[in-house]
């Protein structure tokens, strides 16, 4: 299984970038995020936050290698912008009664 060093030196490397490079736009210096690639050191969570947003990657991708945007059976993969909060938990309610309903046929 791939490391939290070992998957920032990847993501670092397809940018094309060196070390310094990404500890100046996260705000640390190079022998910081230097352990952070050699497993020495964590970042907290601002700094975290800050290497997900450069990245362009979500927190749980960093951490774990997966991303639950990614994933294939995650729906909300469409623009929601401009919908209000309550149109989008009508979506979501909509949702789990689809879910419901199939599930319910594949008992019969």
């Amino acid at each position: 299984m791939i490391s939290f060093g070992e998957r920032l030196q990847e993501l670092r490397n397809k940018m094309k970038l060196r070390q310094e490079d990404v500890a100046k736009k996260i705000g640390v210096g190079r022998t910081t995020y230097a352990m952070y690639e050699q497993g020495k050191r964590e970042p907290d969570y601002e700094t975290l936050l800050k290497i997900a947003n450069f990245f362009g990657v979500s927190i749980d991708y960093l951490l774990t290698g997966q991303d639950k945007t990614n994933n294939e059976k995650n729906l909300f993969f469409f623009d929601m912008e401009g919908l209000t909060e309550q149109e989008i938990e009508e979506i979501k309610k909509h949702i789990e009664f689809i879910k419901w309903k199939a599930k319910q046929e594949r008992r019969n």
